[in-house]
């Protein structure tokens, strides 16, 4: 009824329409299309008032804080879970898992009663998490029904964790942007994949290549073991070698026999690390943008569409053309953003109606939807507190004078000088009892200049919103300052200084010198730019953080318990080999990797970012010397031109490394 009524033009049914308004449902109509619009979702819901108070309801904040609670809370139970950072019994996770699976099934049933059936059951989201509640729940049952009967199995399931993270509709903005742009990378994937397979014969011409030119030359490594002998070991050199992680030890036993072999490795690096990795990511990047560029565009449109459906609910006929008028186009904005301002509201209408002519047309009203969107900062100066309470004092010649000496920019000139002089005294030896007195010195002179600012400016104007620096400041200092005075205490008591507290002040003391990127204006712009940008990279460390989680679940299913850290001071022999024999003569051992394990959640996400960074990953990987590299499943994210993916050959690690795979 209210999409036909929406069709039809509600409020256009008289040609002088002055004293009529539309309903309060067609209101709620159009103000949960304009909502869509601000925030870019693109739901397909019922149009019946129950349905749209329904979605109301279903886009509420509390409705969303808690769906993120249960979503943060699935995901954080790998912490609680066997391998455990924090071990907590089994039925207590599971039952923390089963009421986090029926929160997600209430939010999917709550969906589905505001979506058009068949739009619901084509929406591959709502699939992908009834299969994951499904399967979830049946890993669940199976891994109980074991574990009672003292059967240790695999929790599979739980790596498929981050699909709810990703795919609940209409999450937060954040995971809005993460699913998108997964769609795009995965669009971007059939584009890339000859480029890849050319990449793989390229490094299997050269393998072929290498083992003809050294395998019967009876090279060896600086280890002794034999050099290129075995096409896998070749072929897995030479994919370390275009992440330049083994260059040049992979290359030195040919170039030591004879230097034009060093000839063949050049080559290699510049067709392979130069060549196809540059190739390789310009493919990526433009069909990338290319399919970003497609997801923009069709954003753009679903906008666009869904004003014009608002428009048409409230529109009336002035003369010649549909408009709406000024008082529905208030009561529509105060719905959409309830805490508006007034001030805030009158600038918009009139931007919008730009002749004042009390009604705005389709074309401004189609940019309410990106103008609720721009931040308006309104400006209220006050008169500071003092000026109110004690004029006579605070207008005084004396007063004054403070105010414009704190004004003034040899004010904070002096105050850089001692930031400086600050950061000399904090390199020297703390245990100078000079040194020590002249911490109090500068923490003293700090909070001078704090009071002296608050007597200065108006204290609701300098702790604004906006004024990210003067609460840094000011945040550091009083930290600072209570650290300092926690440690004297402590001090004077025992006549020992708390190593934690004394670690925090040294930390604070030195984030103090942070200060000066306030005076300096163009550290300022930098680093302020880096803080608007901040929502942009929380998208791709969304992406990263499903990443990470999914190969860290992984690898603790398969690779838990089988690499232990012992203390340096232990001396038994499973202390040199990390608690495996099969990691006896390995690089991992001899460079005591052995902290480098998939024993729980924080561990894995150190391997992670370790193999991230690609520096000695082939290290981090434990093998033997030579074809024993089964042993892990790595990731390698590298930034810059090389991305590179790898699930290392699994098949029969078991018996080449003695049980290091289960």
């Amino acid at each position: 009824m209210a999409r036909a009524r929406a069709a039809a033009g509600l409020c256009a049914r008289d040609p002088q329409p002055s004293e009529e308004s539309c309903t309060q449902e067609d209101l709620l109509l159009a103000a949960a299309y304009v909502s869509d619009a601000e925030h870019n979702r693109n739901v397909r819901f019922e149009t019946s008032p129950q349905t749209i108070r329904l979605y109301y309801f279903y886009n509420h904040w509390a409705m969303r804080a808690a769906t993120n609670f249960f979503i943060f809370l699935d995901l954080s139970l790998a912490l609680f879970e066997e391998p455990a950072l924090f071990p907590l019994p089994f039925l207590a996770t599971s039952i923390a898992e089963v009421l986090c699976l029926t929160a997600f099934f209430g939010r999917l049933v709550h969906f589905a009663k505001v979506t058009p059936q068949m739009v619901f059951w084509k929406d591959t989201k709502n699939i992908c998490i009834m299969v994951t509640i499904v399967l979830t729940l049946i890993d669940l049952i199976i891994y109980g029904s074991l574990e009672a009967v003292s059967i240790h199995t695999v929790r599979w399931s739980r790596a498929l964790r981050p699909v709810f993270l990703i795919n609940f509709p209409q999450s937060r903005q954040v995971r809005i942007q993460i699913r998108r742009t997964f769609r795009s990378i995965r669009n971007t994937l059939p584009d890339i994949l000859y480029v890849f397979l050319l990449f793989l014969f390229s490094m299997l011409i050269f393998s072929l290549m290498a083992l003809k030119l050294f395998g019967d030359r009876g090279l060896r490594t600086a280890g002794g073991s034999p050099y290129f002998t075995d096409i896998l070991e070749i072929a897995f050199e030479l994919y370390v070698l275009v992440t330049t992680a083994n260059s040049p030890d992979v290359m030195m036993p040919a170039y030591d026999f004879n230097w034009w072999y060093s000839l063949y490795f050049i080559t290699y690096i510049i067709i392979n690390t130069y060549i196809f990795m540059s190739v390789f990511l310009a493919v990526i990047y433009n069909n990338y943008r290319k399919h970003l560029k497609n997801e923009i565009r069709k954003l753009a449109y679903l906008k666009r569409h869904k004003m014009i459906q608002a428009f048409d609910i409230l529109k009336v006929k002035v003369g010649s053309e549909f408009v709406v008028k000024e008082a529905e186009w208030k009561r529509l904005a105060k719905i959409v953003a309830p805490n508006i301002s007034s001030s805030h509201l009158e600038l918009l209408l009139k931007i919008s109606d730009e002749g004042q002519k009390g009604h705005v047309d389709k074309t401004n009203f189609i940019r309410l939807a990106d103008l609720l969107n721009i931040q308006v900062v309104t400006m209220d100066v006050k008169r500071h507190p003092l000026e109110a309470w004690m004029p006579q004092v605070y207008t005084s010649s004396l007063s004054l004078f403070i105010q414009k000496m704190v004004q003034h920019r040899i004010f904070v000139w002096i105050y850089d000088v001692i930031i400086l002089i600050n950061a000399v005294f904090i390199a020297l030896d703390e245990k100078n009892a000079l040194i020590s007195y002249a911490e109090w010195l500068f923490l003293s002179l700090y909070i001078t200049e704090i009071l002296l600012k608050l007597y200065t400016y108006e204290p609701r104007a300098y702790f604004g919103r906006k004024q990210f620096w003067n609460w840094f400041d000011t945040l550091i200092i009083i930290a600072a300052l209570v650290a300092t005075v926690a440690n004297a205490t402590i001090q004077s008591a025992s006549r020992r200084s708390s190593q934690q507290i004394l670690d925090i002040v040294l930390v604070l003391r030195v984030l103090r010198l942070l200060r000066v990127i306030v005076s300096i204006e163009r550290f300022r712009v930098i680093v302020t730019t880096l803080i608007n940008i901040g929502p942009t990279m929380l998208t791709f460390g969304g992406l990263v953080l499903v990443v990470y989680y999914t190969f860290a679940i992984i690898g603790m299913e398969m690779f838990h318990g089988k690499v232990q850290f012992f203390d340096s001071n232990f001396t038994t022999p499973g202390a040199l080999v990390c608690g495996n024999p099969a990691l006896k003569d390995t690089a991992f051992a001899r460079d005591r990797y052995c902290k480098n394990n998939f024993n729980d959640l924080a561990s894995s996400f150190i391997v992670l970012m370790e193999l991230t960074v690609v520096n000695q990953w082939h290290n981090i990987l434990p093998r033997r010397s030579r074809v024993h590299r089964g042993a892990a499943c790595c990731l390698e994210v590298t930034s810059g031109r090389r991305i590179n993916y790898g699930v290392l050959g699994l098949r029969g690690c078991a018996t080449s490394l003695g049980g290091l795979v289960p």
